[in-house]
């Protein structure tokens, strides 16, 4: 059975996984992006990661067909022109591929990867479309259809977590205002947790972060609001407000089958399913037809590397 080598690149982990031509996973490797360094160390350690991975499979680079890699961003002809969370410009990763081997690199949006993953083998593969979106250091979208993701005319169609949701909003690590992914990443929790934090010393929030905004995780917020912390219960309905109006908006242009929610918030469960269920319906416009059901990813970390290995296979 042929095995490809799928990467999930992330802004605060590098993940690979062997996977067999069916998307079995048999072995994984991860170790810190650290993504404040210059690209070229960090594709170093993607391709250490990718072959420690190999090993941990007690395979050699021999037994590999070819790599995939699913990155927060786009490329364009072995280009990453624009990976904003990574602080990468116009990066040649398949020319710099060619350092660590001669098997090929395929690369696409993480969100397209795992996206992919699910429509194959998770929640979504009952349905002919769907969208994924990676709830993490950014907000990724991926839209899929016939198990294959639409990237559109220039390569940027699946870019959700750009969209304009708040005209004049915070200022995004695109250079752009407003961004859908600064208030519904998890990073966009957490800014809004340090916020609340500040202003209420003396709530369970506060208490749970030590009183130190670097110590504030969309867990501390998450798990305060389930505790009933009314501080943390208004910073997460804040966050599901935002969620659902750019889920909204993504109904209204594309109208898909189901939308996935993934990416490390989505471990809030049933807690972040059920309140985006019980909003959503205040923005859709059409109120007594049918729209996408919300659901939450079932792969969990695996689906990024799973659909970057697909892609290999492809």
């Amino acid at each position: 059975m042929r095995k490809y080598v799928g990467i999930d690149l992330g802004g605060t982990n590098i993940a690979a996984g062997v996977v067999t031509e069916k998307g079995n996973m048999i072995s994984q490797a991860e170790m810190p992006t650290r993504a404040e360094r210059p690209w070229q160390p960090v594709v170093d350690d993607i391709a250490i990661t990718a072959f420690m991975a190999i090993e941990n499979a007690g395979l050699t680079i021999k037994d590999i067909e070819a790599f995939g890699m699913g990155v927060p961003g786009i490329c364009v002809d072995g280009v990453i022109p624009f990976c904003t969370n990574l602080g990468w410009h116009d990066v040649p990763i398949n020319e710099a591929w060619t350092k660590y081997t001669d098997k090929p690199l395929y690369v696409d949006n993480d969100a397209n990867c795992a996206g992919v993953a699910e429509s194959i083998s998770g929640v979504s593969a009952s349905v002919p479309d769907s969208v994924f979106l990676t709830l993490g250091t950014g907000l990724g979208g991926g839209i899929i259809v016939s198990n294959k993701p639409q990237n559109g005319s220039h390569g940027v169609g699946g870019e959700l977590g750009h969209m304009t949701i708040v005209v004049d909003g915070e200022m995004c690590t695109c250079g752009k205002r407003g961004c859908f992914e600064r208030y519904a990443a998890a990073t966009g929790m957490i800014r809004m947790g340090v916020d609340a934090m500040r202003a209420h010393p003396d709530s369970a929030l506060y208490a749970a972060a030590f009183g130190d905004p670097s110590r504030m995780t969309a867990k501390i917020v998450t798990d305060s609001a389930r505790a009933g912390d009314p501080v943390a219960m208004k910073v997460f309905d804040d966050y599901i407000k935002y969620l659902s109006i750019g889920i909204n908006s993504i109904i209204s242009f594309i109208d898909p089958s189901m939308i996935v929610l993934g990416g490390g918030v989505s471990r809030a469960g049933a807690f972040l399913l059920n309140k985006v269920r019980a909003k959503l319906p205040e923005y859709i416009f059409y109120k007594t037809l049918p729209y996408a059901d919300i659901e939450l990813a079932r792969l969990g970390n695996e689906a990024g590397i799973i659909g970057a290995a697909l892609l290999g296979r492809e």
